[in-house]
């Protein structure tokens, strides 16, 4: 494994790139609503990151064919965009993007309601987002990585839901993918320990159900075994010698 540490400047300019990915996450919240297809998502997202001068970091990455991931209920990531799927009243819909700014990723995901959703998907949602920001309470020099993993799963299982295990975060920086390895589970004190200048996409993913996951036949969009409704939340998070820094979550 061989784990980046970033310089001032790689920072900054990660910084820059969270920025953009940020605003474009909180712009395609307006988009999400029914009757709107998940092929126009897509389309209106791609438009807006090339507007800032960035590139996708997912369209074309390993043959995958979109710049936004759109995944609709039981589906957990890498939904493919079509003008088939409209998205209905009472949808959840979770958007995982990425930009390359000046040769450096960040990478985010939101999961949003679609017009009117039910109280446990709502709940599901909130849940997932907080989870997140349980974990970064351990996303501090002389921590170790599965601190940060632990505390995602535990407050997640404290509410009955499935933490999946089949799919994880990662270091993040001149690629899209670096080490380490983020699992959403894992014993405190394991892991590699928490240096400042390192960069993370922390991503829980958690399903109302089991954390069991099947592919489905376009082999690239990953569900719920059981069917049951999946939430996403991620911000690539920066460790600094004062604490971690979340680098895509505009306010």
């Amino acid at each position: 494994m061989s784990v980046t540490v970033k310089s001032q400047r790689e920072i900054e300019l990660m910084r820059e790139a969270g920025k953009i990915l940020g605003t474009v996450l909180n712009e395609l919240e307006k988009e999400c609503k029914p009757g709107v297809t998940t092929y126009h998502i897509n389309k209106i997202g791609e438009e807006m990151i090339k507007s800032y001068g960035c590139i996708p970091s997912f369209k074309g990455y390993q043959g995958y064919p979109a710049a936004i991931c759109v995944s609709v209920n039981d589906e957990i990531v890498h939904g493919i965009p079509s003008k088939k799927r409209v998205l209905k009243e009472g949808d959840i819909v979770s958007l995982d993007a990425g930009v390359i700014h000046k040769g450096y990723h960040s990478d985010a995901a939101r999961t949003y309601g679609i017009g009117k959703i039910s109280d446990e998907a709502a709940k599901l949602i909130e849940v997932t987002r907080q989870s997140f920001f349980e974990g970064i309470k351990y996303a501090k020099e002389g921590c170790h990585l599965y601190e940060i993993s632990n505390a995602i799963a535990q407050y997640n299982e404290s509410f009955g839901y499935g933490v999946i295990r089949d799919l994880v975060g990662h270091g993040i920086g001149k690629s899209v993918h670096e080490d380490p390895e983020v699992p959403n589970f894992g014993r405190p004190g394991r892991g590699p320990k928490l240096v400042a200048g390192m960069a993370l996409a922390i991503e829980p993913m958690v399903n109302m159900g089991t954390y069991r996951v099947a592919t489905l036949g376009d082999d690239w969009t990953v569900v719920s075994a059981d069917k049951s409704l999946s939430a996403h939340y991620e911000n690539t998070v920066v460790i600094l010698p004062d604490g971690p820094e979340i680098l895509t979550l505009i306010k």
